[in-house]
């Protein structure tokens, strides 16, 4: 079966035989006009000869030398230690005072002791420009709320032992 031939100057290209016209440039524009090209002067992606300019064409025995590297008058370092500022140095007596106030969860005792010991630290840190002052008066807070709570409960305890000696049944002596 065969198909009769497209009307309106169309040629089929994969039908035999000889076409009207050359097939279209795809790299000219729609217009028919060729596309001009960008002015260059070299082709950019030429491999460069990194040596170009030294005497002969040849490499010089220190390649960073001739391009003025390391510059003359390298100034040193700001701080000693890569550059970096050396860290401040924490208040022991801060630290120790934040672990004892936290141990008072535990052990009553020692929240009182590091109330005290962090006003210490912070008058330390006041005199020598030391870190920690938020560690001694964390101390400080959780020292004084802990010691506050332990003596509201040892009030309690000594009012009720009042009351139970004051309220206590005497006639279990009858015997």
């Amino acid at each position: 079966m065969s198909y009769p031939p497209p009307s309106g100057g169309w040629h089929d290209p994969s039908a035999p035989g000889q076409q009207s016209t050359p097939p279209a440039d795809p790299t000219l524009p729609m217009g028919g006009s060729p596309i001009p090209a960008q002015p260059t002067s070299a082709d950019p992606y030429a491999p460069a000869n990194p040596y170009a300019g030294t005497p002969g064409g040849q490499p010089t025995a220190d390649p960073y030398a001739a391009a003025g590297y390391p510059p003359p008058a390298y100034p040193p370092p700001a701080y000693p230690g890569y550059g970096y500022p050396a860290a401040a140095k924490t208040n022991t007596m801060a630290i120790v005072a934040l672990v004892l106030s936290l141990v008072g969860f535990a052990s009553c005792i020692t929240a009182p002791i590091g109330a005290i010991l962090g006003h210490v630290a912070r008058k330390q840190i006041r005199e020598t420009g030391e870190q920690g002052e938020g560690m001694a008066k964390a101390a400080i807070i959780v020292g004084w709320i802990l010691t506050g709570l332990l003596v509201l409960l040892i009030a309690f305890y000594v009012v009720v032992i009042v009351i139970a000696v004051a309220n206590g049944d005497t006639s279990s002596s009858r015997y």
